[in-house]
């Protein structure tokens, strides 16, 4: 069985490889490599979304550079108070949270623009632990749905596979030391990461939930505000 899954995950990733980290790459303009940009210094004047949860604060920084598309969806969106009052529907520890749901279900919200927008993949956002990603339903069918990466943990099957899919070993390492969801790369816009409040992530996704992640209690996004890093 565990030969089956890594040889499963090993596709997953020549796949990813060959739209973002390999020599071909399907997007129109080269990309310049600098992968650990998710946790580089932030500079003063960058936005960051200050989202005060029923259960703490969470603060995130944006990456407009490799997704302008999405980083405007989710602040245009914030600074219209469209996720005021909003709830996190979908929570499993070792996974994910995921929001942005006006019907609280996860079959609802659109984008700013009235329909689904594209996705962007880069070679330098990767859905390491606490990257802020667009959740969707297929490929190019973004609204206003977002999930937060929380999982810690990474399974050696994940590393050997990334590693045979000829991923970046900075890349892998990074994954082995800070955690995250490396089988969902070219499958969901990465466009920010918490930068504060990782253990608020970390409670929310330990509430008692549903079979579906549903939380039996409901785990409120109050409000986001976009303020400038000094």
């Amino acid at each position: 069985m565990k030969r089956i899954i890594s040889l499963m995950l090993c596709s997953l990733m020549l796949v990813a490889v060959a739209s973002g980290c390999g020599g071909k790459q399907k997007s129109n303009k080269k990309e310049e490599a600098n992968y650990m940009v998710q946790f580089s210094q932030l500079k003063a004047g960058e936005d960051i979304a200050v989202m005060k949860t029923n259960m703490g604060t969470i603060k995130i920084r944006f990456f407009p550079q490799y997704a302008p598309k999405a980083v405007e969806n989710f602040i245009t969106h914030s600074k219209e108070s469209y996720y005021n009052g909003l709830t996190f529907h979908r929570v499993f520890d070792e996974f994910m949270i995921q929001g942005g749901d006006p019907l609280g279900d996860g079959t609802g919200g659109e984008s700013i623009w009235g329909e689904p927008f594209e996705d962007e993949f880069s070679v330098n956002l990767m859905p390491y632990r606490g990257a802020l990603c667009m959740a969707n339903s297929g490929s190019n069918t973004n609204g206003s749905q977002f999930f937060i990466v929380q999982n810690k943990k990474m399974d050696p099957d994940y590393s050997t596979a990334m590693r045979n899919g000829g991923f970046p070993e900075e890349i892998i390492k990074k994954f082995e030391e800070v955690g995250g969801t490396p089988w969902l790369y070219g499958k969901h816009t990465v466009f920010g990461q918490v930068i504060e409040g990782m253990e608020v992530v970390d409670a929310i996704a330990k509430v008692s939930a549903n079979k579906e992640g549903k939380p039996d209690q409901a785990v409120i996004i109050e409000t986001i505000t976009i303020e400038k890093a000094k």
